[in-house]
């Protein structure tokens, strides 16, 4: 079931973007297995099969690649192959013996999907790294966090999973659809630094055309805005204002029953400290879940600030069936969804032989 039913993957298992581009994937539909390295591989985490959510979907085949039988089952794999996805540091894979070149001259449709951190060249190409000194080069970290505060860490979202994961497996669809019509693959770089820039597109206009001061906490939407910032409930708590547009902003003034701000003055920066501490007092008043009620169904645009825990038991997100439980771990559901070609549950990481693998995909086993 899915849109990419059908299309056979192979993912050299790593961590971060590579196995979240592979849980996408697979999400989607597609056959995707990962090749799994024997013994430790020194990632630096340790998470049992069961909790390792960007895995599921797929089947594991563990292969010593620096044995030349390891080597030549990859290939035997490339022959029926739609794709290749790995995120090793530039050169890892051509020393293997399994980079483009090698790979593609046994199916030259195959697209070769790679993701790293710098990217395949430029001076810092073979250094190590992560999400965190991606996101700094390209601007990403210094425009987060309090004005007075140092820059704060937006988990590992915006180069791993976002510029990373997200870029790899648009890159690797888009090759897909161009092998179809000329019948030829091609290699996807996607650099984790190169996406994390290209989410930051719409913020370096703002800021070429004047509109986007260079700083922290000082702009609409990086928390200086008083119509867009997370605001603390009586209950220690916190909800999230989001009401950018004027009408929303003037239903927000008219559902908190405050009489204190001018909704013309909304933009008027020189308002903003005074509003930020208007509206701070009305927030204290009653505790988050009050207000999450009162606001409930209105377009003054408040959510209430939840936690993994929480999450999953509001409302809205169960009427969308937005988590999923599987082996007794709660977690989200594949997206997104398709009218016709809708996706399955996700199904657990499991065990594959090379022989049940050669077969399915159609190449002759030993």
């Amino acid at each position: 079931m899915g849109p990419l039913q059908g299309f056979k993957v192979i993912e050299i298992a790593g961590i971060g973007p590579g196995p979240f581009c592979g849980m996408l994937l697979a999400d989607m539909g597609a056959d995707v297995v990962r090749i799994e390295r024997p013994g430790n591989a020194g990632t630096g985490v340790d998470i049992p099969d069961r909790f390792n959510v960007l895995i599921r979907g797929r089947e594991s085949l563990v292969v010593d690649l620096k044995s030349t039988e390891g080597v030549q089952l990859v290939f035997r794999l490339c022959e029926k192959a739609d794709a290749l996805i790995e995120g090793f540091r530039p050169g890892v894979m051509e020393h293997l013996g399994l980079g483009p070149d090698e790979c593609m001259a046994v199916n030259s449709r195959l697209v070769y999907g790679r993701v790293t951190g710098w990217g395949q060249d430029g001076p810092l190409a073979p250094t190590a790294g992560h999400d965190g000194n991606y996101a700094s080069i390209v601007g990403v970290i210094n425009a987060i966090g309090a004005k007075d505060g140092p820059p704060n860490v937006p988990l590992n979202l915006v180069a791993d999973y976002g510029g990373g994961g997200a870029y790899l497996a648009i890159g690797v669809l888009a090759a897909l659809l161009e092998a179809q019509r000329s019948g030829e693959g091609q290699v996807v770089d996607a650099a984790m630094v190169d996406g994390a820039a290209s989410l930051m597109s719409l913020f370096y206009g703002l800021f070429a055309g004047g509109m986007w001061q260079d700083e922290r906490g000082a702009n609409l939407l990086d928390g200086a805005a008083p119509f867009y910032r997370p605001y603390e409930t009586g209950d220690g708590k916190y909800v999230f204002v989001g009401a950018i547009e004027p009408q929303f902003f003037a239903e927000l003034l008219k559902l908190l029953d405050i009489g204190d701000i001018d909704a013309s003055e909304q933009h008027n920066r020189s308002r903003w400290a005074s509003h930020i501490e208007i509206l701070e007092l009305a927030f204290a008043s009653r505790t988050r879940d009050e207000w999450a009620s009162m606001f409930e169904g209105s377009d003054a645009c408040v959510a209430p600030v939840l936690s993994l825990e929480e999450a999953p038991q509001h409302p809205h997100n169960q009427a969308r069936n937005a988590f999923v439980e599987l082996d007794g771990v709660i977690q989200p559901a594949p997206a997104p969804r398709f009218s016709r070609t809708s996706t399955a549950p996700p199904t657990p990481n499991r065990p594959a032989t090379a022989a049940e693998l050669l077969e399915r995909w159609g190449s002759e086993s030993d």
